[in-house]
């Protein structure tokens, strides 16, 4: 089926915005808007997106839209069974933000809650919350530049559970936060249930989060993940047991946290730590510190905060630590 074979389902095929032509960029298959000039290009060897124009930073949700709907388009043409999921999710839509919350709605609905309350809903916080969108809209590029699983924006937006996960909770927070407190509960309760996460709507939650697997998360309610922060599946940010009040952990910017990791109480992880796989830590942890083992002890200090590599590069530097202190 080629791209106007799809056109048969009833989709705009033309680009509004003006033609859009496909080069290749670090051997990567980039589109290049014709209207304004805007380009998406992948910037370095590590596969960092890069949102930029010739003579200034445009629109981003302008590109990532473009981007997203080229490869809808190309990836049409090329499962044509899954036409309907293409079309109906991204390129019958009108926007960047109203597809993505259109498939957070239609994965999320059920016989209580329907697809048009829920994107109501999503909407009206939108509309009060401009965080929201921007949140998305970092957290979809951070998915594409530290995931080296991701190949396609296209990826994440349409089936990566971690990434749908974080978006819902966005929605559950602003209701909690503005007294909606049943409709937040049962959201998040169904979140869970659909991406096997558990994220109180309480939790303070930043932008540019990579939520790898997702699988077994946990959040508590005072918990308060900071901006670029990147978790694996199974990590739990809890509480002893034997506090009250404000009892959860405050993860610092650019944390990593690898798998199954369990960071307990109202401690601080430091900005650009790295907590090992498996690790119970019960005391705060320094920024640029790594730390491993039950219970976790600090093995290295980095010179610096280095945020370009992709969590592969940082997972297996941090596996060689926790093995050698194992040893």
């Amino acid at each position: 089926m080629s791209i106007l074979d799809c056109a048969a389902f009833g989709w705009r095929l033309g680009n509004e915005a003006g033609p859009t032509d496909v080069r290749r960029l670090d051997d990567r298959m980039m589109p290049v808007a014709g209207g304004d000039g805007m380009t998406m290009a992948a910037a370095t060897k590590h596969k960092h997106l890069t949102l930029v124009s010739p003579e200034a930073q445009g629109d981003i949700s302008e590109t990532l839209w473009r981007r997203l709907r080229w490869e809808a388009e190309e990836a049409c043409a090329k499962s044509p069974m899954l036409a309907p999921l293409f079309l109906d999710s991204i390129i019958n839509q009108p926007s960047f933000e109203s597809a993505m919350f259109h498939r957070i709605a239609a994965r999320l609905k059920n016989d209580v809650i329907s697809q048009p309350l829920i994107l109501q809903a999503f909407h009206r916080a939108s509309s009060h919350e401009p965080a929201i969108a921007q949140g998305l809209q970092a957290d979809i590029t951070a998915v594409y530049d530290r995931d080296p699983a991701c190949e396609r924006l296209i990826e994440p937006f349409l089936y990566f559970k971690g990434f749908h996960a974080i978006q819902a909770h966005r929605l559950t927070h602003w209701l909690w936060e503005n007294g909606e407190r049943d409709f937040a509960l049962y959201l998040q309760s169904r979140s869970s249930e659909v991406f096997q996460t558990d994220i109180h709507p309480a939790a303070r939650i930043g932008k540019g989060i990579l939520l790898d697997h997702a699988t077994g998360l946990v959040v508590g309610e005072t918990a308060v993940i900071e901006d670029d922060v990147s978790l694996l599946q199974g990590v739990t940010l809890g509480g002893t047991g034997k506090e009250a009040g404000d009892r959860h952990p405050k993860v610092r910017k650019g944390v990593m946290i690898g798998a199954g990791a369990k960071i307990l109480g109202n401690i601080e992880i430091g900005a650009c730590a790295r907590i090992a796989a498996g690790s119970v830590v019960l005391n705060p942890v320094a920024p640029r510190t790594t730390v491993a083992g039950v219970p976790a002890k600090a093995v290295k200090v980095a010179p610096s905060c280095d945020t370009s590599r992709s969590a592969d590069e940082i997972l297996s530097e941090m596996s060689y630590a926790a093995f050698d202190y194992t040893i």
